[in-house]
C-alpha cells in the first residue's frame, strides 16, 4: 500500500484524537486533557489499576457519562455521512450529489418522525427508530432513481432535480406529522430530527450506528474496484465485468441503511456527505482505495470541530449541528456549482 496513504492516514488518526479529546474538554465546565484521558484509561481493562482516580463524581460523569459518548457518535456520524457521499457521487458519476441533496436525509426523517409522532414499528423496540429511518430512506432514493431514468439510463441533471423534489415532498411530510403532534414532549422530540443534534448520544445509542458504518465501511473498501469503474461510465464498468444492475442496487442498499441509522440517533445534518469526498479527492484523487478510509477519518474530524462549535458559540445555550454545517456547506456547494468540472462525467 502507498506509503504516503499510510503516513496521511495516520496523521488524520493523530488529529482525529487530538479533536476528540478538545471537544472533551469544552463545555460549561472546563476540564484539562489530563482527566479526560485519565477518566476513559480508569474505564478500560488492564489499565484501570494504574490510574489513580484523583478526580471528582462529577466530573467524572461529565467526561464518561455525557462527552465522551457524544464526541464518539460525532466521529461516527461524520465518517458515515462523508462514505454515504462518497459512494454516491461515484454510484452517479457526480461530484455535487450527496444523501441530504438526493433525498435520502429527508426520508430518513420522515421515518424517524414516524415512529416519535405515530408509534410506528413500536413492535420493534428500541429498533424501531433505525428500522424505520432505514426504510424512509430507501423510499426516498427508490423515488429519485425512479424518476430520474430516461430511456433505461440515469440522467444527471434529472437526478439531482428528483433529489430535490423528493426531498421537499418528504419534508412536507414530516412537518404534516409535526403538526398531529399533541404532546409537547413528542414536538421537542421531532425537532431534534429537523435541526440535527448530538445531544441526546448516549453509550446504548453508540453501538448500533458504529456497526453499520465498520461494516459499510469495509464492504465499500473491498469493492474499491467497482467503484473507481463506475467513474468510467456504465458501458466501461460493464465491459470490464461490473454487474452493474445488481452492484448499483447493493450499493443503494448499503448507503440507505447507513444513512438511516444515522438519522435515527442525530437528526437531518446536511452536507456532510458533499463537502468531505469533494475535499478528500483533492488530495488524494479519485481512487476509491483511499478515497472511502480518508473520508471516514475527515469527516469524523469535520463533524466533531462542528459539534464542538455548536456548543460553544451561543453557550450556554446550543446551536443545532445541522446549522453549522450548513454554513460551511453552502458556500462550498456554490463554489462547486461555479466550475466547469464540477462533474466525473460528461454531464448528461
Amino acid at each position: 500500500m502507498n506509503k504516503k496513504f499510510i503516513f496521511f492516514s495516520l496523521i488524520l488518526v493523530l488529529v482525529l484524537i487530538i479533536s476528540m479529546t478538545f471537544a472533551v474538554m469544552v463545555g460549561s465546565v472546563s476540564v484539562t486533557p489530563l482527566y479526560v484521558w485519565k477518566v476513559i484509561l480508569s474505564k478500560l481493562p488492564f489499565i484501570q489499576s494504574f490510574i489513580e482516580p484523583d478526580w471528582s463524581r462529577s466530573q467524572e460523569i461529565i467526561i464518561w457519562q455525557i462527552r465522551v459518548p457524544r464526541v464518539i457518535l460525532a466521529a461516527i456520524v461524520g465518517a458515515g455521512l462523508a462514505i454515504a457521499g462518497a459512494a454516491i457521487q461515484a454510484l452517479v458519476r457526480n461530484s455535487i450529489a450527496d444523501p441530504y441533496i438526493l433525498g435520502i436525509s429527508s426520508g430518513a426523517a420522515v421515518g424517524a418522525t414516524s415512529v416519535i409522532i405515530l408509534g410506528a414499528f413500536s413492535f420493534l423496540g428500541i429498533y424501531a427508530l433505525s428500522v424505520s429511518a432505514f426504510l424512509g430512506s430507501l423510499l426516498a432514493i427508490v423515488l429519485v432513481f425512479f424518476l430520474s431514468r430516461v430511456g433505461g439510463r440515469i440522467s444527471i441533471f434529472r437526478l439531482l432535480l428528483a433529489g430535490m423534489a423528493v426531498s421537499f415532498i418528504l419534508t412536507a411530510v414530516s412537518n404534516f406529522i409535526l403538526m398531529m403532534a399533541k404532546q409537547e414532549g413528542a414536538l421537542k422530540a421531532v425537532m431534534f430530527w429537523m435541526l440535527g443534534s448530538l445531544a441526546g448520544a448516549k453509550w446504548t445509542n453508540i453501538i448500533v450506528p458504529a456497526i453499520v458504518l465498520f461494516v459499510v465501511l469495509i464492504v465499500l473498501w473491498l469493492y474499491y474496484r467497482n467503484l473507481n469503474l463506475l467513474l468510467l461510465g456504465e458501458e466501461a464498468a460493464v465491459t470490464l465485468g461490473v454487474n452493474l444492475q445488481q452492484f448499483r442496487i447493493q450499493l443503494v442498499l448499503l448507503v440507505s441503511l447507513l444513512t438511516g441509522v444515522l438519522v435515527a440517533v442525530s437528526g437531518s445534518i446536511g452536507f456532510v456527505g458533499l463537502i468531505i469526498p469533494h475535499i478528500v479527492r483533492l488530495i488524494v484523487g479519485s481512487n476509491y482505495k483511499y478515497v472511502i478510509p480518508i473520508s471516514a477519518l475527515l469527516g469524523g474530524i469535520f463533524l466533531v470541530w462542528a459539534d464542538a462549535v455548536a456548543r460553544i458559540i451561543i453557550a450556554p445555550q446550543e446551536m443545532p449541528i445541522g446549522i453549522i454545517t450548513a454554513f460551511c456547506g453552502g458556500p462550498f456547494f456554490i463554489w462547486l456549482l461555479r466550475r466547469n468540472n464540477y462533474s466525473f462525467g460528461e454531464g448528461d
